[in-house]
Formats: structure tokens, sequence, C-alpha cells
């Protein structure tokens, strides 16, 4: 891609090495209305031990011009919830990213929080210790919005050599998915494992397991890492459930789920129960399992029907997934391969809880 849509990173190096003066960098970052992340700085004081959530300043942003908020009452608060080291500042290895949930004046979470009711659910269910495993599938485009390395007025060779591929021809951007690889691991994302999907320009992170509400919180950060990197390339980065029509296959963000039940002998009872209770809740979970997935859940591509619930063992065109090695062993985990790439983390792990366990009381 051209070069002025590149950062001129070795200019930039040698002012980020700059002496900080006792004074650290964070970055606060928040979900805004349509599914996206947004952040903006502030300077604190250097702090022996680092700071914790609870040490960090409440801040506030313009609502109305993020969508979260109306212009005669756009003030929105930003509640510290996670710390990460920030990977892009690096000097001395203090300054910080700074998740936060918003809420609005009169106290209540912004309608755009899911995460407040998903770690009620996470704590009211924590005997359960839930363990999540998200998958993220996304697509490189240019900044004409083509899938990156794609023929200009057409189209690549037929799926088939670029999944898990290796060398020029079946992958592009392999700088971009390294250097977020690097970005997660210094910011202390867990952060599984990376490959190369099945659309050309497609790739997939995985991050967990993770307990309970710490799942959405490092996929947040990971999106807005990969947001942040991308950036540095050049790139766009997509979530679309089914960025080109046709015979391609769409982004998924398979979730896998265990409980300590699930995974001790016997645990594949566990297992089943759950699957039963998410059969009767199928509409519920398609509601908030993200924007545009009926393109994506037809019954092809490795997908089940968005119009139907079904299951199975090894079975990539089912609607949740039981690993061959775990119906073998008798416990284990599922995968719920219904949730689309730009799905909220927090509203899937949440509505999982509360399927499986019961609501907030």
């Amino acid at each position: 891609m051209a070069s002025e849509h590149q950062s001129n990173t070795a200019t930039l190096r040698k002012y980020m090495d700059l002496d900080q003066k006792g004074q650290i960098m964070a970055e606060y970052i928040w979900v805004d209305a349509e599914g996206g992340t947004r952040s903006k700085s502030r300077t604190l004081a250097h702090k022996d031990g680092g700071y914790s959530p609870k040490d960090l300043p409440i801040w506030n942003f313009d609502g109305s011009s993020t969508g979260q908020a109306p212009g005669d009452n756009s003030d929105v608060y930003l509640r510290p919830v996670a710390v990460f080291p920030d990977p892009f500042r690096t000097a001395g290895g203090e300054n910080i990213l700074v998740l936060c949930e918003t809420w609005m004046n009169d106290g209540t979470p912004n309608k755009f929080n899911h995460r407040h009711e998903a770690a009620r659910l996470m704590e009211q269910h924590a005997a359960q210790e839930p363990w999540f495993g998200l998958e993220q599938e996304y697509t490189l485009l240019d900044m004409d919005n083509k899938p990156w390395g794609w023929p200009k007025g057409g189209f690549p060779a037929p799926q088939g050599p670029y999944y898990c591929g290796v060398g020029t021809g079946k992958v592009v951007q392999r700088d971009i998915v390294e250097a977020h690889y690097k970005a997660c691991l210094y910011a202390g994302i867990k952060i599984s494992g990376t490959n190369a999907e099945v659309m050309p320009a497609q790739w997939e992170f995985q991050v967990g397991p993770c307990v309970g509400i710490e799942m959405g919180d490092h996929l947040w950060v990971a999106r807005f890492l990969l947001h942040r990197v991308a950036e540095e390339f050049g790139a766009k980065v997509s979530f679309d459930p089914k960025p080109i029509p046709g015979d391609w296959n769409g982004a998924g963000l398979h979730s896998n789920f265990s409980t300590k039940e699930m995974r001790v002998e016997g645990g594949m009872k566990a297992i089943e129960a759950a699957i039963k209770k998410l059969e009767g809740r199928h509409a519920e979970h398609i509601a908030v399992y993200g924007e545009g997935n009926e393109k994506r859940l037809t019954g092809r591509h490795e997908t089940g029907s968005i119009d139907a619930f079904s299951y199975g063992v090894a079975n990539r065109g089912a609607s949740i997934r039981i690993p061959r090695e775990c119906a073998a062993k008798g416990y284990g985990y599922f995968e719920d391969r219904r949730p689309a790439s730009n799905a909220d983390p927090y509203q899937i792990t949440g509505i999982i809880m509360e399927t499986c366990f019961g609501s907030v009381e």
C-alpha cells in the first residue's frame, strides 16, 4: 500500500525513547456504540509498584461524538476495570493501557456497556469456574476496502491453499499478524495462537483460556492492539462476518467453553446438559451473536443454519461442536460456532452463563 498511509517508525523511535521525567502515559480504552474501540491519553505521575484499576482516576468523554449519549447530556464516564502494559510506548515499561467501562452521570451503565452485566453473571456463578477461549477471525483490507492482495477488479484462485498457508500468493500481510502477536504477549494478553484462514487476506488469533470476565477484557484489548498495529502498516481490519459475498468463507468468533464439572471424568454429562439448554434459547443467542450473521450462518462454508440448532462431534457444520478428543475421553469442553466475528465477547460469554446457570438475582 502507498507509503503515505504508513507510520515513519524509525523517526518516531527517537522520540519514544526520551525520558518521561517521572511521569507515565495512560491510554484509556473503551467500546463504542458500533462495537469498535476508542481511546485517548492522559499523563499520570509515576507510582511505585504500578497502577491497578482502583488506583486510576475516573475520566470522561463526549458520548455524543461516539453515538453513546445525546448532545444535551453528552458526558459519559470511564471507569477503569483492567490495566495492561503498553507495547507502543515502551519507555521504562511503565506506560499503560487502561480498559474502561462506560457509565452515565446518574450512576447507571451506558446502554452499550455490556461488560457490567456479564461481570455480575461471572461473579454470581464463580463457583462454576468458567473457562472461555475465543477464536477471532478477521480480514485485512486496503484503503479501497478490498481484501489485501486481491487482484484489482478480480478474484484470487478458489479457496484451498490459503488456510494455514505459507508462501507468496497464499498469505498476505504476515507482518501485521506477527507484530500483533508480539504486542499482545508484551501487554499480557492471553493470546494462545494465530493462523491464516480459509479466505485469502483472512486471519485468526485465539485468546484463552481465560476465567470469567477476563475473557472479554483480553479480547477487547487484543482487538484494540490489532487496529493499532494495522494502522502502522496502512491496513484496515474488518470484523464483518461475510466481507465478500459468494463462495468465500465468512468470519466467526468461535467460542469454547467449559466449567470445572465439564473438565473432569464424566464431564460429558454436564456438557450435554448445557447443550440442551443452549438449544432452548437458540433465538436469544443469535440475537446477540453479531450483526449481519445471517449472511454467514447459511449451512455452508463450515457453518450451521441460523434458523436451526444442531450439534455433533467434530462437526464444523453444526451450531455446537464437541471436539472428537473430548468425546473420546468423556470430558472437556464444547465450541459454540454461531457467534460472528463482530460479536461482543461480553455478550457471548454473558449469555452462555445465563443460559447454562440462570440470570443475575
